[in-house]
C-alpha cells in the first residue's frame, strides 16, 4: 500500500469519527433537554395532586371565595389536557396556577383558623417546595437547552445537525408581567 493511500484512509477515517462523534454528541445533548423537560411535567403533576386537597382544606375556612377555588380546578384540569409537546401552553397554564395559588395561601392572612390549620400549612410548605422545584427545574432545562442549541451551531456538529434535521429548542422565558416591578403604595 504507498503512502498515499494510508493517509487518504486515514482521513477517512477520521472524518467517520468525528461525525460519529458529533452526532452522538447531538443525540446526548437532545435527551437530556428532553430529560430536563420531563423533570418540570413531573413536579407539574406533583403540584396538580397537592391542589385538590388544598382547595378542600381551606374551602371549609372561606366558603365565600368558591370563585377562586374554581379558578384553580379549572386551571389544573386544563393543564392535564394539554399535549405533552405543548411546552409553550403548558407553561402558559403554569404560570396562570401559580399565580392562583398565591391568592390562596394570600387567603389565610383574613383566616386566622385556617392559618394555624396544620394540614394548610403542611400543604402550603409542600406546594412552595414544589413551586421552588419547578422553578429549578426551568433553569436546567434552559441549562440544557443552551447546550444542545450550542452544539447546533458550532462546527463540526452543526453541519452533522443539518444532514439530520436536528432543530433549535426555544428556552422558557419568564412572562412580561412577572418581570414589571411591583407598585408599591405607601
Amino acid at each position: 500500500m504507498s503512502p498515499l493511500l494510508w493517509i487518504i484512509l486515514i482521513i477517512v477515517v477520521l472524518v467517520i469519527a468525528i461525525y460519529i462523534t458529533a452526532y452522538n454528541g447531538l443525540q446526548r445533548a437532545k435527551i437530556y433537554t428532553e430529560e430536563s423537560w420531563s423533570q418540570i411535567d413531573v413536579q407539574l403533576k406533583r403540584r396538580n395532586d397537592l391542589i385538590p386537597n388544598l382547595v378542600e382544606t381551606v374551602k371549609g375556612y372561606a366558603k365565600h371565595e368558591s370563585e377562586t377555588f374554581e379558578k384553580v380546578v379549572q386551571l389544573r384540569n386544563q393543564l392535564t389536557q394539554i399535549p405533552a409537546d405543548n411546552h409553550e401552553e403548558t407553561l402558559k397554564v403554569s404560570n396562570e396556577i401559580t399565580d392562583s395559588l398565591k391568592t390562596i395561601f394570600a387567603l389565610s392572612e383574613n383566616y386566622p383558623d385556617l392559618k394555624a390549620n396544620q394540614n394548610f400549612l403542611k400543604l402550603q410548605e409542600e406546594l412552595t417546595n414544589t413551586e421552588n422545584k419547578i422553578a429549578y427545574s426551568r433553569q436546567l432545562y434552559n441549562s440544557s437547552a443552551a447546550q444542545y442549541d450550542q452544539r447546533l451551531l458550532t462546527f463540526p456538529s452543526n453541519i452533522v445537525a443539518k444532514i439530520h434535521g436536528f432543530k433549535k429548542v426555544d428556552y422558557l422565558e419568564t412572562p412580561q408581567e412577572e418581570k414589571e416591578v411591583p407598585k408599591v403604595k405607601f
